[in-house]
């Protein structure tokens, strides 16, 4: 059996009435670069998927498709049973992109409720998403006054704000300190808890293991995916990294 055909297809499985992503034959290509390859995917209410893959592998591309802010070249994409791209489901997604996306001229708290306000949910969150990522002493502070990691705590709020059902994290931690990680991902296991769905995009093989499902990328295509534990046991490696080196060879 191939390697590529131990990786179960999501149009050759029977789609729950809960599935919130599901990708059939998904391909992104810009020019000749072909980002996201012949993809397919599915992923549940209240399951935290993983993403991994290292820089280049498309795992942003794949996330920009699932928000509808690109359009596939080839294949298909549904976010909670609507095909994207689809403005009515923006409201229930939350993104934290790699980059920055906040307005540096306007402090945290302005940044937080102008997110809430633009998807109809008011301010009655903003101070709690604040002082869930440690920054309540900053919540004035202008955005451009922040060193790199607070501002990766308030992209979160931000993402965090209008309560989505379904959020999509690109390199969440990045340039956050360990103890406030370990809160993050409390605090994901909490909403994946109470049914939010969340992708993870990382090339952190520690997170990985706090994931309920792991997507292996690589050069735009899904190599393999499970639990963390039946990686390890498909490919006979002790860890995810030499996990996703037997299968990216």
């Amino acid at each position: 059996m191939s390697r590529e055909s131990q990786v179960p297809t999501a149009h050759a499985q029977k789609v729950s009435m809960n599935t919130v992503i599901e990708a059939q034959q998904l391909h992104k290509q810009f020019g000749a670069i072909h980002a996201v390859n012949g993809l397919d995917l599915r992923v549940e209410q209240g399951e935290i998927y993983g993403l991994l893959g290292p820089n280049g592998s498309g795992k942003t591309t794949l996330i920009r498709l699932i928000t509808g802010l690109l359009r596939p070249t080839d294949g298909r994409i549904t976010v909670l049973n609507h095909p994207m791209p689809n403005k009515a489901v923006l409201a229930n997604i939350g993104y934290m992109t790699q980059a920055s996306a906040l307005y540096e001229d306007l402090t945290i708290r302005e940044n937080v409720n102008f997110f809430a306000t633009m998807c109809g949910r008011g301010n009655g969150q903003v101070d709690a998403v604040i002082e869930l990522v440690d920054l309540s002493d900053r919540a004035d502070s202008l955005v451009r006054t922040l060193s790199g990691g607070m501002k990766q705590r308030a992209s979160l709020a931000c993402a965090l704000v209008h309560a989505p059902r379904l959020l999509l994290l690109d390199e969440p931690t990045v340039g956050v300190d360990p103890q406030l990680r370990a809160a993050f991902w409390d605090y994901f296991r909490r909403l994946a808890d109470e049914g939010v769905t969340l992708v993870v995009s990382s090339h952190v093989m520690d997170e990985a293991e706090r994931c309920d499902r792991l997507g292996f990328i690589r050069q735009g295509k899904l190599l393999a995916e499970g639990t963390a534990a039946s990686l390890r046991q498909q490919s006979n490696t002790p860890t995810l990294e030499a996990a996703f080196l037997h299968f990216a060879t």
